[in-house]
């Protein structure tokens, strides 16, 4: 099934929940029907199953289970339609500066905590967890993100002045003429930084990075050129992380711009959400679509987890 071009097309297309079916089925199954449960339990894979048309869901001829096109992706036990999630996900992967739930929630017509659990659970799909290790000519920098206190309001501002404003340290790595991959890190530290290099860049690569002294030592491993902007030095040969520099501005336009505060806990999932517009930018607005709907299988996250998973770590030890 061809995969609609402009958003005007998505939502006409996705609004007949025959055809938003369809879509979903010929992306997750394109060799024919499989029933998720077997495959999550004993890992076969076999397309015996029947079809109930009226409730658009299969009953597999094995295990005796029903599902539907939802069971085993994010999507899965929500009662929004495929009309709405696709739509969500169109605007959320094609708006450079991201989207707010706020404005999702008028866009589809649903309540705001909806909007903004369906969002996270849209972010959290889009995460990679990419086990291949970068190659080439590596850009490496952290920054902070963080809300700004002229936003605040005046007794907020004045609190957090006198503990300290907030801050989420975030380490990027970018490749020349490819990927981005950002993390949430706990510090700046040596250990922490060049702990997640080495984890994700291959050993004998090219790494440029600026002269914070968390980067001494990794000439050890890698082919480490090294900026001085303390000097105002930006570039010196090929050497420079401007590449990298320039992905926080678009980071951080989106954050300031849009969603205006990040709590921690949720950092990585919008970091995960404008990495992977980044990566896909050289692709047409369809494209990147049609790749977001491939990655919605085999992902689930609870809303029990979104909101609960973090208090484990503020519980007394």
């Amino acid at each position: 099934m061809e995969t609609p071009k402009t958003l005007m097309e998505a939502i006409k297309t996705f609004s007949d929940p025959t055809v938003a079916h369809e879509y979903i089925v010929s992306l997750r199954w394109p060799n024919g029907v499989q029933c998720p449960h077997c495959l999550k339990a004993t890992g076969e894979i076999h397309g015996r199953v029947s079809f109930l048309s009226t409730r658009r869901i299969w009953k597999c001829k094995e295990c005796k289970k029903q599902f539907s096109v939802k069971s085993g992706t994010i999507m899965e036990d929500s009662p929004l339609g495929l009309d709405k999630w696709l739509t969500a996900l169109w605007l959320l992967v094609s708006a450079k500066n991201g989207i707010s739930s706020y404005e999702l929630a008028r866009s589809l017509g649903i309540k705001q905590q909806s909007a903004w659990f369906l969002l996270h659970r849209l972010r959290h799909m889009l995460e990679t967890g990419s086990m291949e290790k970068m190659t080439g000519t590596i850009e490496v920098d952290e920054t902070f993100v963080g809300g700004k206190s002229k936003n605040m309001h005046t007794d907020r501002r004045a609190e957090q002045r006198a503990k300290g404003f907030p801050k989420i340290t975030v380490l990027g790595m970018r490749q020349r003429e490819g990927e981005v991959r950002t993390m949430v890190v706990s510090n700046r530290e040596q250990a922490t930084l060049q702990g997640q290099i080495e984890e994700n860049v291959e050993e004998g690569a090219t790494v440029y990075t600026d002269s914070w002294k968390s980067y001494n030592g990794l000439a050890n491993k890698f082919n480490h050129g090294i900026i001085d902007h303390n000097v105002g030095q930006y570039v010196s040969g090929d050497i420079s992380t401007n590449g990298m520099e320039n992905y926080w501005t678009i980071l951080k336009r989106a954050y300031h711009g849009t969603y205006v505060h990040i709590s921690d806990w949720h950092a990585d999932k919008y970091l995960a959400e404008e990495d992977f517009r980044f990566n896909s930018r050289k692709q047409k607005d369809g494209e990147r679509f049609a790749e977001a709907v491939s990655k919605m299988a085999g992902k689930r996250l609870t809303y029990a987890e979104l909101t609960e998973s973090h208090l484990v770590n503020l519980a007394p030890k």
